[in-house]
């Protein structure tokens, strides 16, 4: 006997998990709520006509989140937010485009430096 007790329990236990994770589109028949007092009333026969009439099955491709609710819509979310480009070039083809980048700062750079030192000194030579 204890042994069918523990299982009664364990059946309950796994209904009643399933039925609280589940989202309101997948439940059947009665509301959420009703299920769960449903399944705690009477524990064997709740918990059998939850997995039997109470869900919805549907093929997954994914696993099941239980502690992630962003997981558990349909759709996704539209987003404003631009999709991340993604760079064909090769690593080397992206290190010589940075060295590159950093050349012509370094010349802007020394540009901008004579300019400073070329229009003092034209001041001071008037």
């Amino acid at each position: 006997m204890p042994i069918l007790a523990l299982l009664t329990l364990t059946v309950m236990v796994i209904a009643l998990i399933d039925a609280i994770t589940r989202r309101d589109d997948q439940v059947k028949h009665m509301p959420k709520f009703v299920w769960v007092f449903f399944i705690v009333l009477l524990p064997l026969i709740g918990s059998i006509l939850w997995f039997a009439l109470g869900r919805e099955y549907e093929p997954r491709s994914t696993p099941m989140s239980f502690g992630d609710p962003r997981g558990w819509q349909k759709t996704p979310a539209p987003s404003n937010a631009p999709a991340p480009r993604h760079d064909a070039r090769t690593t080397e083809q992206q290190i010589a485009d940075l060295e590159r980048e950093m050349h012509l700062a370094d010349l802007e750079e020394q540009v901008r430096r004579r300019r400073a030192e070329g229009g003092a000194g034209s001041g001071a030579g008037d």
